[in-house]
């Protein structure tokens, strides 16, 4: 690929790899608020729901680094769902400094209605591809994430 005269980036840069993953991802993130929406709730919650139901304790800082966000705006998503009741807090064992975060009942419930709403946008991704192209997709996805990864 080199770049040509005539503009800033090659030709076919909008059809590479990195921007379809982006595209891709803009056009999950829209479909999800969408459906989201009407649960009271946006992806980033959903995600912050997700991550501290697969890994109880989390703390702020955490969070931040793996939904790749600032830790005021983690802390902005934790006061939203502390006053739904969703979350709480709870000191860390050996930092008294530090909260860390579980979802209450409210929070497993919430969840619980927004997973069936991502679900259903899987099925219409798989039902488009077919299970086989949705699984080879999914394993292909997790060698991306690893190739992204491996900084040799």
């Amino acid at each position: 690929m080199t770049q040509d005269d005539d503009g800033p980036v090659d030709g076919d840069a909008p059809n590479r790899l990195l921007w379809a993953l982006r595209r891709a991802e803009l056009a999950a993130r829209t479909l999800k608020n969408q459906q989201l929406r009407p649960l009271g709730m946006a992806a980033a919650h959903y995600s912050l729901l997700m991550l501290v139901h697969a890994e109880p304790g989390l703390t702020g800082a955490e969070l931040a680094r793996r939904l790749d966000v600032t830790p005021q705006a983690v802390a902005s998503l934790v006061a939203k769902l502390d006053d739904k009741g969703q979350l709480e807090r709870r000191p860390h064992p050996r930092h008294r400094h530090i909260q860390e975060l579980r979802l209450t009942d409210a929070g497993r419930q919430a969840l619980k209605a927004a997973d069936g709403t991502i679900a259903t946008i899987e099925d219409r991704i798989t039902e488009r591809l077919g299970p086989d192209e949705a699984a080879r997709l999914t394993s292909l996805l997790d060698d991306v994430i690893e190739a992204l990864r491996d900084t040799k």
